[in-house]
């Protein structure tokens, strides 16, 4: 059998991060992949939820987006956008919420520009923006974070500050909880050190060196603590390429 893809590692490194019983806010792509497999490995109880309003779906097709109708497929609910966003927003559920966001650029401290690139009135570039990802990042209790592993992207000040991560000047008072967790690339993982809530290298996928990732961050990285990615079982990268995405629309 051929080894794990970069994207099916990143795929099972977000997966290994969800627990029985967590409720998990996902997008379209990889997040989505990442929440299916979770419930699929080692985590039954998990319920997944979308902004377009389909609560505990139980996704027997890989959806193409969260606006397709696979997302309300044996759904609990069939509601709307009002309901979701207020699942994160209800303490005794958001308590419990996994959020599964992406972006353009990521600083240090998992502040998250999903905006443009340059002046924001006179952009280089425009991206979709935020849309629910500050909510789900202000209010879930934990967030996890798909990016690409590149200088451009992990820069040492964002072009627009999109969705609050760990920097506390960057987060008002009405914040009761939530924060990124980690971050999860097509070369390793991430998470933030609880004393200088700064990111640090934590787990190195395999033909990948420490060296190779700091040159391809744009701020000063912690590698001392990095270990190698466990390698996947063939159980969990058969479920993937078997039976979650069999069309490689994704992975």
């Amino acid at each position: 059998m051929r080894e794990a893809s970069p994207r099916e590692l990143m795929v099972l490194a977000a997966a290994r991060r969800i627990h029985d019983g967590d409720i998990v806010f996902c997008g379209t792509g990889i997040s989505m992949i990442a929440a299916m497999a979770a419930k699929r490995i080692q985590a039954p109880n998990s319920v997944i939820f979308f902004e377009t309003g389909g609560i505990d779906s139980q996704l027997l097709e890989l959806p193409l987006s969260v606006g397709d109708p696979r997302v309300m497929t044996q759904a609990s609910i069939h509601t709307g956008l009002v309901d979701s966003f207020g699942i994160l927003q209800n303490p005794n559920t958001g308590s419990r919420v996994v959020a599964i966001l992406g972006a353009g650029q990521i600083d240090a401290y998992g502040n998250l520009n999903s905006t443009c690139i340059g002046p924001y009135h006179r952009p280089r570039v425009r991206f979709p923006g935020s849309g629910g990802a500050t909510d789900a990042a202000v209010f879930a209790a934990r967030t996890l974070i798909f990016m690409k592993l590149e200088r451009r992207k992990f820069v040492e000040k964002l072009d627009y500050l999109s969705t609050p991560g760990w920097e506390p000047k960057k987060r008002g008072k009405e914040v009761r909880h939530g924060r990124p967790e980690a971050v999860i690339t097509n070369k390793g993982t991430f998470m933030f050190d609880k004393r200088t809530s700064r990111m640090y290298l934590a787990t190195i996928f395999p033909g990948i060196s420490a060296d190779e990732i700091r040159n391809d961050v744009g701020f000063e990285l912690d590698t001392a603590q990095a270990r190698m990615e466990e390698e996947p079982p063939q159980k969990s990268l058969d479920l993937l390429r078997k039976h979650i995405d069999p069309q490689h629309l994704i992975i």
